[in-house]
């Protein structure tokens, strides 16, 4: 691996980090750390591109060609469960979707580029505020990360528990799904709960809406297809004795297309319509995509693909793996620039096989060696 002898100090890097998690557009002690360091490295260094976001840039030879690399910063608001010694020193704040490693591992290929690396071009190492959000990305393009840096293709990666430690995947075409929220507002009449016929009541008209909801995948969605509906809220002003008379659900969609998404929609306005006219109650639905899907483009996924199979080997890396059905905001930059996002596996067992987003969630350390190669042989790849 080109990065090995880096390990000691990417463990550093990542631990510290972990300890010291900060939120969307919060990420100050990151920031200022990756600033330092690619400093330290001899990169021009750019800060302040939505609020905490860096870009550390580094030249050699004389070509014209370039590659973003991008890696996420923020952590979750949630209070971590395990109690290894470099666990979260702020409460309701914890790395619990891996972006400490991400942002080690591009630390680690951009020491390693910039002392050994054999390339010809320009590498724009980018470093992104509020992944969870989906405003980090959007924020640094509007910011002037594509107008300021000529960046020819970009690239990201995510660990995956339940992966194999280490192994790599990818796919052309849609990788992650779109995440879509909806609210759903009905309006009745309140009354007494004594006197149900004198009231509309949005309890039970909402429960109708919501069982409903469910039948747009279970039977409207081609079964070859994929889509998530789930209702995450159920809110109304009724009390204990007081049928409601006004109610709002809320809730996430999920979709591999666009075309999915727009059936999605059009059968959850007509559902909750059809619903509402028949009890006499008034509503409105709002559905936004509040991310797209990441959508890669098929001459950088198969360079991605190379570059992992003459890393890791062919029997470790998949160009065709299954999509997952997560949101990821990358697919900002990917809708801007060619792109390819990638999985590796953070393991199966202990707090590294813990899925994304739980308490006692932990990246695998042994990733920091095998991403940082894996960006360096890209690099080197793309850059010859």
């Amino acid at each position: 691996m080109k990065t090995q002898s880096l390990h000691n100090q990417l463990v550093e890097w990542r631990h510290d980090l972990h300890m010291n998690p900060q939120i969307s557009f919060e990420e100050e002690y990151a920031s200022n750390k990756v600033a330092n360091l690619l400093k330290d490295f001899g990169l021009e260094v750019h800060q302040g591109i939505a609020k905490t976001g860096v870009v550390g840039v580094l030249k050699k030879g004389n070509s014209s060609k370039s590659i973003g690399i991008r890696a996420d910063m923020d952590a979750l608001p949630i209070n971590e469960m395990n109690t290894f010694s470099y666990k979260s020193k702020i409460e309701n704040r914890m790395h619990a979707c891996g972006h400490d490693g991400h942002t080690s591992i591009l630390l680690g290929a951009a020491k390693y580029l910039a002392e050994h690396g054999n390339f010809d071009g320009t590498v724009y190492f980018i470093f992104q505020p509020d992944e969870e959000n989906c405003l980090g990305a959007k924020t640094m393009i509007e910011e002037g990360l594509f107008t300021k840096f000529s960046i020819d293709e970009v690239y990201g990666l995510h660990n995956i528990p339940g992966m194999e430690t280490g192994t790599f995947g990818t796919r052309k075409g849609a990788i992650t799904t779109s995440e879509n929220l909806f609210e759903i507002k009905i309006e009745g009449k309140g009354g007494h709960a004594a006197l149900p016929h004198m009231s509309k009541d949005t309890i039970t008209i909402g429960s109708q809406i919501i069982v409903a909801l469910q039948t747009i995948v279970s039977r409207k969605l081609d079964p070859v297809k994929t889509g998530v509906v789930s209702v995450t809220e159920f809110i109304t002003d009724g009390k204990k004795n007081i049928l409601p008379g006004n109610g709002l659900i809320k809730g996430d969609a999920r979709a591999f297309s666009q075309e999915t998404n727009k059936m999605i929609e059009e059968n959850m306005r007509q559902l909750v319509g059809g619903i509402c006219d028949a009890y006499g109650f008034s509503y409105e639905v709002k559905y936004e995509t509040s991310c797209p899907m990441t959508f890669n483009q098929s001459k950088q996924t198969d360079s991605a693909t190379k570059a992992a199979a003459n890393l890791l080997g062919e029997q470790n890396t998949d160009g065709d793996v299954d999509p997952r059905p997560f949101s990821e905001d990358f697919s900002i930059m990917s809708q801007a620039k060619p792109g390819c996002f990638v999985l590796i596996g953070n393991g199966t067992t202990g707090c590294n096989g813990k899925p994304l987003h739980s308490p006692d969630y932990d990246f695998n350390d042994k990733l920091l060696v095998i991403g940082s190669s894996y960006w360096s042989e890209l690099v080197e790849q793309q850059l010859k």
